[in-house]
């Protein structure tokens, strides 16, 4: 069969011949014929050789996809947790780490969307609580690949009203958001705008992030999940006056802050919750030519075997 390898840090996967696997002798694990994988941003942070969990070459590429399980059931399965990589024809994995697809579900839609849309998820299903009824969110970083999901992610979790903050306008006109804030440079940016949030998703970090917690006013309980760094700010300075005059609380959301239980449980809200996501743009490769795409950027992009 054939799977994508990196064979030295820095350079692109390579689409080479690995032997078959044979079926799984251990009940408690299960071999899938993959049917699609996503090309996300931790996939390509893994490959690089700079990620935590990279690993040691050869480094089998890819953590999740769809597959067909031998009662010809489609499922979502995740392999972070193997290390065996998702970009190949066959996987085997533990049943737990599987979800089924409900009834009409498109296989190409989940692979691409379950990795970039469980941050949100997991920020509000699991580092948040005791939202209000239709709460209002912040999302900061609202153009970037899981930030646009984002805004769906929360509508379908009870926001009644959804801001964005990013710098590009057009971009978030097409978000059907409730509020849009431009994110321009030191002291620039119209934060007072924003109006009262109960939530803030934060993709962004770094200067913008103390920039808007310091225009947070008393009487409101606001809940901060750190969740990215596109800024390139890996740390911030935030006046302690912040959280003496503020109902803040500030969380993180990421491997480490939940457990595999939660993952696994909160999974399968997801893949139920996609198939009515709004349509994405989604551009479909064969797995084959997964070096000459590697390279490339700007859209979704799934591999199918």
């Amino acid at each position: 069969m054939h799977a994508a390898q990196v064979l030295s840090w820095g350079s692109a996967p390579q689409y080479t011949s690995v032997p078959f696997p044979a079926p799984p002798s251990d009940p408690s694990l299960v071999q899938l014929k993959v049917l699609a994988v996503g090309l996300h941003r931790v996939v390509r942070s893994r490959a690089s050789g700079q990620h935590y969990s990279s690993g040691t070459l050869p480094h089998n590429v890819g953590i999740d996809g769809v597959g067909l399980a031998p009662d010809g059931q489609e499922v979502y399965f995740a392999t972070i947790a193997s290390d065996g990589g998702s970009y190949r024809d066959t996987v085997t994995v533990p049943p737990e780490d599987t979800a089924p697809l409900p009834a009409g579900a498109d296989p190409i839609k989940i692979a691409a969307l379950v990795n970039p849309g469980l941050s949100s998820w997991m920020a509000l299903r699991c580092r948040c609580e005791n939202l209000p009824e239709g709460f209002r969110v912040l999302i900061m970083g609202v153009t970037s690949a899981s930030g646009r999901l984002a805004v769906q992610v929360a509508r379908t979790l009870g926001a009644g009203r959804v801001v964005g903050v990013a710098r590009d306008v057009h971009a978030m006109e097409a978000l059907s958001l409730d509020g849009m804030v431009q994110l321009k440079g030191a002291g620039e940016t119209d934060w007072k705008s924003v109006g009262a949030v109960d939530v803030v998703l934060d993709y962004v970090y770094g200067p913008p992030t103390v920039e808007f917690l310091k225009t947070l006013t008393r009487g409101r309980r606001v809940q901060y999940v750190h969740i990215g760094s596109l800024a390139g700010e890996l740390d911030i300075m935030l006046p302690g006056a912040v959280l003496r005059s503020t109902d803040l609380t500030i969380r993180g959301s990421g491997q480490g802050s939940f457990g595999g239980r939660e993952m696994r449980r909160e999974v399968r809200g997801l893949v139920d919750a996609i198939g009515k996501f709004g349509e994405e743009k989604i551009r479909v490769c064969e797995l084959k030519d997964v070096e000459k795409v590697w390279g490339e950027s700007g859209e979704r992009v799934v591999f199918v075997p």
